[in-house]
């Protein structure tokens, strides 16, 4: 039985999927849909993952899915992730995406996001994950956009929890005003 070490290099997890759009991912207009794409990241996510965690991982959250172009049938999309960050349990894994039409030699960026794993154990409990050992500049930069992402969604998360339980629909009713809604109802 093999040891976990203590820290893994960020090269050694990275991990690229490249996979051809054929025309049964695609909807009527020829547009590669959506979820093929993010089925498509959620395991890309996973293997890198997994292979730095040396252990089964499963996806948490995820994180600035903008579909920023199209991707269309025939082009060659290739998945870029690599270990950004790790705590005890989880780890942030970020992914490029990007298309190329093998024709024109056009490669178009599509999309970049960021998937949370956590690491389960044969106990199927959380386990604890190599720590990440930073090669280089934007190793060190990734990390550090990671713990401010996650600062950002915590603070989000207080502050939205808060507005919630202090909304009132009748103060709020003004923001309507524009709006392409209208009440189907009396209050």
């Amino acid at each position: 039985m093999t040891t976990t070490p203590a820290y893994r290099p960020v090269s050694y997890s990275r991990t690229t999927l490249t996979e051809l759009m054929i025309p049964s991912y695609a909807n009527f207009g020829g547009k590669i849909h959506g979820g093929i794409l993010l089925s498509l990241m959620d395991k890309v996510a996973y293997a890198c993952a997994a292979k730095h965690a040396g252990n089964y991982c499963v996806t948490v959250t995820v994180d600035g899915v903008h579909f920023l172009q199209p991707v269309e049938v025939q082009e060659l999309v290739s998945l870029m992730a690599s270990v950004n960050y790790v705590g005890n349990t989880s780890l942030m894994v970020g992914i490029k995406v990007i298309a190329e039409n093998v024709k024109t030699g056009l490669v178009k960026h599509t999309n970049t996001c960021y998937f949370t794993m956590v690491a389960k154990g044969e106990d199927d409990k959380p386990t604890q994950v190599p720590g990440l050992l930073l090669e280089n500049h934007d190793d060190t930069r990734r990390f550090l956009e990671a713990i401010k992402r996650r600062e950002l969604a915590k603070r989000y998360q207080t502050e939205f929890a808060e507005a919630k339980t202090i909304l009132s629909v009748e103060q709020e009713l003004y923001k309507l005003q524009g709006e392409r809604c209208k009440l189907a109802y009396q209050l």
